[in-house]
């Protein structure tokens, strides 16, 4: 009862969300770079963190035969980005009221408001479970001919060009649930950071500030895309870089979409 009274009491009937242009994710983009280099010793070792971590994942996965995994792990990352980046948007918290940096992490943002992060990331691992089985799906539907061996699935599934309608179907069912998720998750996982409030606000005032500003929305989704996929690409050496340059990015997005004083 006295959780049911708090997220009760955490519910904003509707939050404002500021009208913004195309020049702004350029300076999300700027401002985030200063922040990372404002703050070099620790954002910098955040991404080598997650440099290592995709590192070691994909070093297991292909000791254990099955390398097939790691393009649909690459696509994994950008949905789980908005959750990875915690520790960079409470970096960001730190340096905008001039506190002193320690080693910040995603723990510490976590703690501020568990329940609620958790359901996003429940949310988002919900999204990344259907999107594998809608794959499946329109596999069984689309495919034609003799099924591929995992191990040489998305060589001969995706890049064969023989078959293009599943890969359109694919292509198209990932699309549109990454930006559900992006829609999402934009603003809500830096607002559950930053304020005491419910999961389901969170979410209603992210969709609204990318339906509302949807062309410099769509902006800023298009530089994550390719700032991550450069990161990708490196061999994930770039996401060292990349990786805290969107997080810090995203605060800024989140400071410049949603008034201070709400």
């Amino acid at each position: 009862m006295e959780n049911a009274a708090i997220a009760d009491a955490s519910r904003h009937p509707d939050i404002h969300v500021n009208k913004i242009s195309l020049a702004h994710p350029w300076q999300w983009i700027a401002d985030g770079w200063n922040d990372m280099l404002r703050a070099k010793r620790y954002s910098l070792t955040y991404g080598a963190v997650i440099v290592l971590i995709s590192g070691l994942m994909t070093l297991g996965l292909v000791t254990e035969g099955m390398f097939y995994v790691v393009p649909f792990l690459a696509a994994g990352f950008y949905l789980m980005a908005p959750i990875i980046g915690l520790g960079l948007y409470q970096m960001s918290s730190h340096l905008e009221r001039n506190e002193p940096l320690q080693f910040c992490n995603a723990l510490e943002a976590w703690r501020r408001n568990q329940s609620q992060l958790g359901i996003i990331t429940a949310g988002l691992l919900i999204i990344m479970q259907f999107w594998m089985m809608a794959n499946f799906v329109l596999f069984a539907l689309l495919y034609q001919g003799m099924h591929p061996p995992l191990e040489h699935f998305f060589s001969n599934v995706f890049l064969s060009g023989q078959q293009n309608t599943f890969v359109f179907a694919s292509v198209t069912v990932g699309f549109a649930l990454a930006f559900i998720a992006y829609a999402i998750t934009a603003t809500s996982v830096p607002m559950l950071m930053d304020r005491k409030v419910d999961g389901w606000t969170a979410i209603r005032t992210s969709v609204k500030a990318v339906t509302e500003n949807w062309a410099p929305m769509t902006l800023w989704a298009a530089l994550i895309v390719m700032f991550i996929g450069l990161g990708l690409a490196t061999f994930y050496v770039g996401l060292a870089i990349a990786m805290p340059l969107v997080g810090h990015a995203t605060w800024h997005a989140y400071r410049d979409l949603i008034p201070a004083d709400e």
